[in-house]
């Protein structure tokens, strides 16, 4: 291992940062409403299957990768490449993982932005009594506000880039373990609060009264998606987090861990958030609308609503954070792995350039807002649909098919050390259920089916 490289110091800090890089915000914003309005518990278990046959293979494979070859991604792939006697055009598979974590992280930071602003909105009491009208106001009027935005954009990045600089010990493994219990021990403060002051029988009811009927091709395709982009695949994050590994760390018993971690958030959040939702008698939705807009009246009409709706934002930049780090992540272990440039020097560099693509962002809600890039959208949309369209899982299946179809077979099984039994299960999903999975999401995504 190269002595600019850093290791965890053992299973559960890998644990713990693996998960804050797959805790995100779609696990509070998107998957609880996915189940609701696509068959509750019946969505849940359609949901599952995938984690299992599709999320967890993914993930065991791009650690193996990272492990085996213990770099950056793309000197990774060039390393794993030139061991099967393959064409040296795979380092390029692990280039575009890192280009990606770097244009999402522009966009990303920006909507990180806006959620430390809202905790300052909680704790200045702005959301007492707030009408609906007011609320979609407030949130308009940040869009619109280019100072604003780069001003909160600016903060989240200082603090993302901060955690980095720091290396793999004093930093990502610091910075996880003191955000993810944290995030949790806030979550069930937040579950308490909704069970007191909340309608908690009509959200469990929305997320988990089965109803198969809801169960089309389309909900399936959902399921789908979100148990591939809710463990951060396909883009370079857990593979240069599973570089830092240990060898003696059961890739697989870890990954079960983390896809569950990561599962288990995403439904409490969401009993959590739609039992104050029901509580209010407002309408359930999804995304930025539910957290900037819906979320902001239900805690403004409920005791002491201020203080826990900081608390919720609090909970959700903690998210955003872990997930911002490692996506930076793969970047600066190639810089500092290929150049005499020191960590801190290459962390403030890439920050600069992630900060003015975020800058374009912001501005893209008010005075660029009639810029296009990529098929009519804006700069926010254009980033969005070119990594989570085509980059990400791209990815994720010509990872699946490096690991199935080139990577030496005796090199795999020596990672991922199982028995026959397991490993037979592995191939199976990873070489030839998880590619048709992701040329699925993929057609999906692109519109041609569904």
């Amino acid at each position: 291992m190269s002595q600019h490289r850093g290791a965890w110091k053992n299973r559960w800090t890998f644990m713990l940062a693996t998960a804050g890089s797959a805790i995100g915000l779609g696990n509070i914003w998107k998957l609880p409403y996915m189940i609701g309005v696509n068959g509750g518990s019946a969505f849940v278990l359609v949901f599952i299957a995938c984690i299992f046959f599709v999320g967890i293979p993914l993930m065991m494979t791009e650690i193996m990768l990272g492990r085996r070859a213990q770099k950056n991604p793309f000197n990774a792939m060039q390393q794993l490449a030139a061991e099967a006697n393959a064409s040296s055009l795979w380092k390029y598979l692990g280039a575009m993982g890192m280009v990606a974590g770097v244009l999402i992280l522009g966009f990303y930071s920006v909507i990180g932005g806006w959620v430390l602003s809202y905790i300052t909105f909680a704790l200045q009491g702005s959301f007492t009594a707030i009408s609906p009208a007011q609320s979609s106001v407030n949130f308009d009027n940040l869009l619109k506000s280019p100072y604003l935005l780069i001003t909160w954009h600016t903060v989240f990045m200082v603090m993302t880039m901060w955690v980095v600089a720091r290396g793999v010990s004093s930093g990502l493994e610091k910075a996880n373990n003191i955000l993810i219990p944290a995030l949790f021990a806030i979550l069930l403060i937040l579950l308490g609060y909704s069970m007191s002051v909340g309608d908690m029988q009509a959200a469990y009811h929305f997320m988990f009264s089965p109803d198969f009927s809801k169960i089309t091709p389309v909900a399936m395709l959902s399921a789908l998606g979100h148990a591939f982009f809710s463990l951060s695949l396909g883009m370079g994050s857990v593979m240069v987090y599973g570089s830092y590994l240990q060898r003696n760390v059961s890739i697989a018993n870890t990954t079960i861990c983390i896809a569950l971690v990561d599962t288990l958030l995403g439904l409490l959040v969401g009993l959590a958030i739609y039992a104050l939702v029901f509580a209010n008698h407002l309408t359930p939705n999804a995304g930025p609308g539910l957290i900037f807009q819906t979320l902001p009246i239900a805690f403004g009409h409920m005791p002491f609503g201020n203080v826990f709706a900081a608390l919720f934002f609090t909970l959700v930049a903690f998210a955003a954070w872990t997930s911002a780090i490692s996506l930076v992540e793969p970047t600066i272990a190639w810089v500092v792995e290929n150049t005499q440039v020191k960590r801190p020097f290459a962390t403030l560099c890439l920050g600069i350039v992630i900060w003015l693509i975020g800058i374009a962002v912001s501005l893209s809600f008010s005075v660029w807002k009639d810029i296009t890039i990529m098929f009519g959208f804006g700069i926010f949309d254009s980033l969005d649909k070119l990594t989570s369209t085509i980059m990400l899982p791209l990815g994720g299946l010509l990872m699946a098919i490096f690991a199935g179809y080139v990577m030496k077979p005796h090199h795999r099984q020596d990672e991922l050390n199982l028995g026959i039994r397991y490993y037979t299960i592995w191939k199976i999903t990873n070489n030839i259920i998880a590619p048709m999975a992701i040329l699925l999401i993929f057609l999906y995504l692109l519109g041609l089916i569904g």
